[in-house]
């Protein structure tokens, strides 16, 4: 046997010797998978134990003067206190992100309850977002047909416009925004100052509502959670989501031009 014919017939070993240290330096499916199931286990707590029940619009009026009390006397201690709640309330996609907000408005004011609320929900979606990737990324990519390529490549190459929008506004819920763009390989940076600049009109509209909050309580009236939906309130939020996606017509524009050019 010549030697050129003897190195030929190693290549299968190497290539099977490969595969083998591939195979050994992926993580075990239970260690994947981990960090979701933490998260899907503190939900399931959450709703076993009627924690979900006990934060309502009624709480917060019956605790009124005790949280104004807590805030006063603890300025720095109750936005820790705060963030972190609204940090785990997003991390386990509790459906109370809507109520957090006003409460926070109603505890730190419309400005600074914005600034804790957008830092606290960014902090609690790139949990989310990082634990969906660690678990489902790999093996989303190993099962991925052209379609689902397409659709990434696609979505990566304008995540920041596209994050934007779907930030912007509320078409689907925070908790599946913050699943999509792990699963579809978007960069985390791109994850982060999406979500960061994206909340911030939503957030500010309901802070703004909690902070006139003991004035519609003194009233016996509860806060309108549709308000966002309101002409004057939805219309000025289109056109940031409409701004935000200039960059991505004007790429397309150019690349449909340059593609007309070619041909001519």
């Amino acid at each position: 046997m010549t030697k050129t014919s003897s190195m030929a017939a190693d290549l299968p070993n190497q290539d099977n010797d490969i595969a083998t240290e591939k195979t050994g330096t992926q993580k075990p499916l239970w260690r994947r998978l981990l960090p979701l199931v933490v998260l899907i286990t503190g939900l399931i707590a959450a709703w076993a134990t009627g924690l979900l029940d006990f934060l309502s619009f009624d709480t917060l009026r019956e605790n009124r003067e005790l949280l104004q009390g807590f805030v006063a006397s603890n300025p720095v201690s109750s936005v820790l206190v705060f963030m972190t709640i609204y940090v785990i309330a997003v991390a386990l996609s509790l459906p109370i992100g809507s109520l957090l907000t006003i409460a926070g408005g109603f505890m730190f004011g419309a400005f600074f309850g914005t600034t804790y609320i957008v830092l606290a929900a960014t902090i609690g979606a790139v949990i989310v977002y990082l634990a969906a990737r660690y678990a489902f990324y790999d093996l989303m990519q190993a099962k991925a047909g052209n379609a689902i390529r397409k659709m990434e490549k696609g979505f990566a190459e304008n995540a920041f416009s596209y994050l934007m929008v779907l930030r912007l506004i509320p078409i689907f819920p925070f908790w599946l925004v913050n699943l999509v763009p792990a699963l579809l390989g978007v960069k985390l940076r791109s994850f982060v100052f999406g979500t960061l600049l994206g909340i911030i009109p939503g957030t500010f509209v309901y802070a703004s509502i909690g902070d006139g909050l003991g004035a519609v309580f003194d009233q016996g009236k509860t806060p309108d959670l549709g308000i966002i939906f309101e002409p004057r309130i939805l219309t000025p939020i289109i056109g940031l989501a409409v701004l935000a996606l200039l960059p991505v017509a004007y790429k397309k524009l150019r690349t449909s031009k340059n593609g007309t050019a070619k041909d001519e």
